[in-house]
């Protein structure tokens, strides 16, 4: 099923306290943290110094879902590449193609901006989603193997 009323917009600042409880559930789901406290705050300053790109999907008035983008730059490429960081629809609203729609609207947002790719982690624990991704046009990168240092 899908909404046909769905509408996805860019959120500005305005948008914080709407986007708040779905990014504290989307952080609760993914990696076990829970703290509203910190969330809204987190989200205020990474859009009000523009450093994240969060589209949000309406629906029958009730904010559905969410997609978080961040900026990086390929030294290769000279472009920039968007690192899709979160990508969140409400319990309500899944099985709705409303997380494809966002993906979609990511895609879109790179191709304006003249990006050189999309960019997403895979949970290992969410084997489900490298099909989702692959349904939309994502594949396993040919060139680079990431790995990571955590502090």
């Amino acid at each position: 099923m899908e909404f046909t009323d769905v509408a996805i917009v860019r959120a500005t600042l305005d948008d914080v306290a709407a986007l708040t409880p779905l990014f504290d559930a989307y952080r609760t789901f993914f990696a076990g943290e829970h703290d509203a406290a910190e969330s809204g705050p987190f989200l205020k300053e990474r859009l009000g110094a523009s450093e994240s790109v969060v589209f949000l999907a309406r629906a029958a008035g009730d904010v559905a879902g969410f997609i978080q983008l961040y900026p990086l730059w390929s030294s290769w490429y000279c472009r920039r590449i968007w690192f899709l960081s979160d990508l969140y629809v409400t319990q309500l609203h899944r099985q709705r193609r409303i997380g494809r729609r966002l993906v979609e609207r990511a895609v879109e947002h790179a191709r304006e901006t003249e990006a050189s790719s999309v960019m997403v982690e895979l949970p290992h624990r969410e084997p489900h989603l490298t099909q989702f991704y692959a349904s939309l046009g994502f594949h396993k990168d040919d060139v680079f193997d990431l790995a990571r240092y955590l502090i």
